[in-house]
């Protein structure tokens, strides 16, 4: 359970998936506290190593760019993470307080010039990973989807 100047709330959805809550300090040291509450939530079920790696790494890049992008590491700026399981996947939703950014302007890092980029590849490495992967309007909020094998 992560601990320290965040909170974590649970509810229970139809179809008894239980909607996680966790809210944290735009504070780097809390990206791979969330990761491992998530992937410790997911024992119960059969994800396999793989998938595991993948969440793993998008909910860490995500965390990262809500943090770093999204509240330029003001940590009285709060990340907020929801994330549901179901017997056959995880949704997981990461907002910041950030103004956003129109995630169709980002450069393909795999592209020319972007491929000697130091940065540019979390979004990219995202999409390729998860089975699902959507922006809100505001360009704030990203909601994940990842299917069980």
């Amino acid at each position: 359970m992560i601990r320290s100047g965040q909170s974590v709330f649970s509810r229970k959805l139809n179809g008894g998936a239980k909607k996680i809550l966790i809210k944290i300090p735009s504070e780097a040291k809390y990206i791979k506290k969330v990761s491992a509450e998530i992937l410790n939530s997911l024992s119960p079920y059969k994800v396999d190593e793989d998938g595991l790696f993948a969440i793993r790494l998008c909910v860490e890049e995500a965390v990262r760019n809500a943090i770093v992008h999204g509240n330029r590491s003001d940590r009285k700026l709060p990340v907020r993470i929801d994330y549901s399981i179901s017997n056959d996947n995880i949704t997981i939703e990461i907002e910041d307080k950030g103004s956003g950014f129109d995630h169709k302007l980002l450069r393909d890092p795999t592209e020319g010039d972007n491929i000697l980029r130091n940065s540019g590849r979390g979004v990219y490495l995202i999409k390729k990973l998860m089975d699902s992967v959507e922006f809100n309007e505001a360009g704030n909020k990203i909601k994940m989807i990842k299917r069980f094998k």
